[in-house]
């Protein structure tokens, strides 16, 4: 009888023991998953809202994959050349959603104008919210010339003869019936062959204030040109 005894409290304790050492190797595996580690994207200092961010204002830094998730950002190409749509913090790790390609908000040292009817002279049809744009000025006088250096300039909305709204031409009904950004591109403007009312644009001060010193008083007007770079950026 005391040998059955000895027997069975042997059996458990080879079982307590064994279930203990899985329990250690199973919380030893836990430890080193946490442990891993995955290269995530974050900003090197403050971005501002608005902002478009360069490859020096990022970098990539090493986080527990255990605090990783799907919407964080792993590449620095994906988000370089594109605007920050909220403030991003030091060495926070960049989600998608805090990031756009289509730079509508003005960056820093800009804000967003509304171009007054009585400055335009004619403006390219088509044209949408995000899109880049020349800038020319014709004189009562016949001369003309572009504006800004032949920088061009960002579209941060437009309106058309309606009062409705012109979406980004990402939004277009027609785009899932074509392939690459070229051909969306241009079947968008097949559908935006109504005329522009109103119009938007991203300036700093200084460049307003040229465009209000040039057109007020109708001594020249505004050509507002589309710009091929649009597609090329569109990306």
């Amino acid at each position: 009888m005391n040998r059955r005894r000895s027997l069975l409290i042997s059996v458990a304790a080879a079982v307590m023991a064994a279930l203990l050492v899985y329990g250690v190797y199973v919380l030893q595996v836990n430890q080193v998953e946490l442990q891993q580690t995955v290269q995530v994207v974050v900003p090197r200092d403050f971005i501002r809202a608005g902002q478009f961010i360069r490859d020096d204002m990022v970098e990539l830094i090493p986080i527990q994959i255990g605090s990783y998730t799907d919407d964080m950002v792993t590449r620095l190409g994906d988000v370089v050349d594109q605007e920050s749509m909220i403030p991003l913090g030091t060495n926070e790790p960049i989600l998608r959603w805090k990031v756009n390609r289509y730079h509508l908000l003005p960056n820093e040292g800009q804000a967003t104008f509304q171009i007054p009817k009585e400055y335009v002279l004619t403006i390219s049809n088509g044209i949408r919210a995000g899109d880049h744009v020349r800038l020319y000025v014709s004189g009562a006088d016949g001369s003309s010339r572009r504006l800004f250096d032949n920088r061009e300039i960002t579209v941060a909305s437009v309106k058309s003869s309606a009062n409705v709204e012109v979406d980004n031409p990402k939004n277009s009904n027609l785009l899932s019936k074509v392939e690459g950004d070229e051909g969306k591109m241009y079947t968008s403007r097949l559908e935006a062959n109504g005329a522009i009312d109103q119009i938007n644009l991203n300036l700093t001060e200084n460049e307003w204030l040229q465009i209000d010193q040039q057109c007020s008083g109708k001594k020249a007007r505004l050509v507002i040109a589309f710009s091929s770079s649009s597609i090329l950026t569109d990306k």
